[in-house]
């Protein structure tokens, strides 16, 4: 054998009782399972004694925003650290493909505050299945720091076909947004992702979301929704996602499954009841959360979204004309914009995690009441002047989530790990680097809401079922050899709202196709991750 682990505790991801064994991996795959006393130990050129150990299998970031981090960041420390062997990128309906160069343009700028304006990126692509040859043969052709499956953003679709245009779309503009669907799940998507708090994605209808699910469905793939309220009316939005799939026969993943704001504390049973009723009549629903309370998004993100419409230069437009400012002004802090899940925003909520222009550093780390108060001026005369200065480009983390329902919703049987982790920015959440020992030391081991072992399950054989992955998930013989070792008595987040970047302790050992990425706590050279294309 390649490589001997010996005397780990096994939790294969099953949610099944942990036991004692020793694994060998050969080839990148796991060779032989061999537990405790049922007969001769397996022998391997390289042996790791991993006593006082746990092994599982890797985690699946089911939500994350490493689009452009896994080809500029050979290392990606912030996600191999945490264990994690595979992350699902093109979330929130806004990614790098499908494009031509005028979406390039515009979609890069429209998230710059997610992945950087992409300067120092060879956008060599086009297509999904380019952006993934890319992923393929990245940093000199060696390859990726974890493996990476790709959702088709159907903001970035309908960017494509019609622009940045509040309207339905017309029969030939929707024939074209179903053959670029259909285009990129043949070249190897996942799925489809939604941004419907996001502009221009929320200007499409539940009947054109429909026919797009259809053709996902076709493929295999699944609708992965930021549906369009966390707040106001959210109970509402899931029941439209819920609707809409059943509609178009199409499996759903619900994004970063919230109940955020005032108006729904405590009402997390109120979702899940909704998510049981719909799965008692043969729904095909999974979801994903991070472990943390507060969100994270742009500032832009919060305008409402007629102010968005025609893309980010015509918002810059809006934003300097005073007459226009006033009315953004009233929707936000007194009607509830949309961009803010119809909630009238509170500027002490909203604090500034990252800035592009550097000059601008003096606002991070302050809510937006903060810094307007240190200047003697209105919230909103702040908040106008950091977005036209920054040109968009400023990332926040908006306080708005309750503990009770971040812990319930958790719980839930259908439930999976999702980071949402957005790497820019001088503060960024720490969820970005502290999502997957934070569900194991704070949640598994101190609180207590679930076992260790249901909780491994929750971050790897569920989310690998979902994405139809039939050698991954499970620490079983046969299955890739993707594998973290880590400490349940020490595991934890180091990541906090001061530090974010702080990597976790108690995670020694990460392996993706039975080789180190992380070996000892330190990440090795090893690039093992390649592009994960849909299974037929």
């Amino acid at each position: 054998m390649d490589l001997v682990i010996r005397d780990a505790r096994v939790i294969d991801g099953t949610g099944g009782a942990s036991y004692r064994a020793d694994i060998a991996v050969h080839e990148g795959r796991i060779a032989e399972i061999r537990r405790e006393g049922e007969g001769p130990r397996p022998t391997g050129l390289c042996t790791l004694d991993a006593e006082g150990l746990a092994l599982s299998p890797g985690f699946i970031d089911m939500h994350a925003h490493s689009d452009l981090a896994l080809l500029r960041d050979p290392e990606h420390t912030a996600k191999a650290a945490q264990g994690v062997t595979l992350e699902v990128i093109g979330q929130d309906g806004l990614s790098y493909a499908p494009v031509d160069d005028r979406t390039l343009a515009q979609v890069r700028q429209a998230i710059t505050g997610w992945n950087g304006d992409g300067g120092d990126i060879d956008f060599t692509w086009r297509t999904v299945g380019g952006y993934l040859a890319a992923l393929d043969g990245a940093h000199g052709g060696q390859g990726i720091a974890v493996n990476a499956a790709y959702l088709i953003p159907q903001g970035t679709v309908r960017m494509y076909a019609l622009g940045w245009d509040d309207r339905p779309a017309t029969p030939a503009e929707l024939d074209r947004m179903k053959q670029l669907v259909a285009e990129g799940m043949r070249e190897g998507a996942v799925g489809m992702s939604s941004g419907l708090t996001y502009t221009p994605g929320m200007y499409a209808d539940d009947s054109e979301l429909a026919e797009l699910c259809k053709v996902v469905a076709e493929h295999g793939g699944y609708y992965c929704p930021h549906h369009r309220s966390y707040g106001a009316g959210a109970l509402q939005a899931y029941e439209e996602m819920v609707n809409l799939t059943r509609t178009a026969h199409c499996p759903l993943h619900l994004a970063h499954a919230t109940m955020n704001f005032g108006v729904n504390k405590g009402k997390a049973p109120d979702l899940l009841a909704l998510l049981d009723d719909a799965l008692a009549r043969g729904a095909d629903i999974t979801l994903d959360t991070y472990p943390y309370t507060p969100g994270c998004t742009t500032l832009v993100a919060m305008l409402p979204s007629w102010a968005s419409e025609g893309g980010p230069e015509a918002i810059l437009g809006r934003l300097r004309d005073d007459a226009t400012a006033e009315k953004i002004r009233h929707h936000m802090e007194v009607v509830g914009a949309d961009g803010c899940h119809g909630v009238p925003i509170e500027w002490d909520t909203i604090e500034i995690s990252g800035v592009s222009d550097l000059g601008l550093t003096a606002f991070v780390g302050r809510t937006v009441k903060e810094s307007a108060d240190l200047r003697g001026e209105a919230p909103w005369v702040t908040a106008r002047r950091l977005l036209v200065d920054d040109r968009l480009g400023s990332t926040i983390l908006q306080h708005v989530g309750h503990e009770e329902n971040v812990r319930a919703i958790m719980r839930h049987p259908v439930h999976t790990g999702g980071s949402d982790g957005i790497l820019q920015g001088t503060k960024p959440h720490p969820r970005a680097y502290g999502t997957f020992p934070q569900y194991l030391g704070r949640y598994a081991r101190e609180l207590g809401v679930m076992s260790l072992e249901e909780t491994v399950a929750h971050l790897t054989s569920r989310p690998a079922a979902r994405l139809r992955l039939a050698d991954r998930g499970v620490v079983r013989e046969g299955y890739r050899a993707d594998l973290v070792l880590f400490d349940p008595e020490t595991v934890a987040a180091g990541s906090t709202f001061d530090a974010p970047r702080t990597l976790p302790t108690g995670i020694p050992h990460v392996l993706i196709d039975g080789r180190f990425v992380m070996r000892d706590g330190l990440r090795t050279d090893v690039l093992a991750g390649r592009a994960v294309r849909r299974t037929p």
